[in-house]
């Protein structure tokens, strides 16, 4: 279905600030994960977002993280990091 080259995976804005945030023992997880998109962003425990053509969830133990593919360029955007919480998926 997609090559097996590397994405090209960038942490951005609010998700690098929250991400600096996160303790330690669930840092280590979130940036495993983050890795992982470099390999197979289609892979793990992932999402489409409903009413978004690129964008895609991936569950990561209590933290929820939020990306979108561009195909084209073999690109994969962190826009946002959430802990789960009522209101997260």
């Amino acid at each position: 279905m997609y090559s097996n080259e590397m994405w090209n995976v960038e942490v951005r804005g609010k998700a690098r600030k929250v991400f600096q945030k996160i303790p330690v023992k669930n840092a280590l997880a979130v940036f495993d994960a983050i890795e992982e998109l470099g390999d197979n962003p289609f892979s793990g425990d992932i999402e489409k977002l409903e009413g978004e053509t690129s964008a895609w969830r991936r569950r990561t133990g209590a933290y929820r993280i939020f990306y979108e593919i561009y195909i084209q360029t073999h690109s994969v955007y962190v826009y946002k990091i959430e802990r789960r919480g009522s209101h997260t998926y």
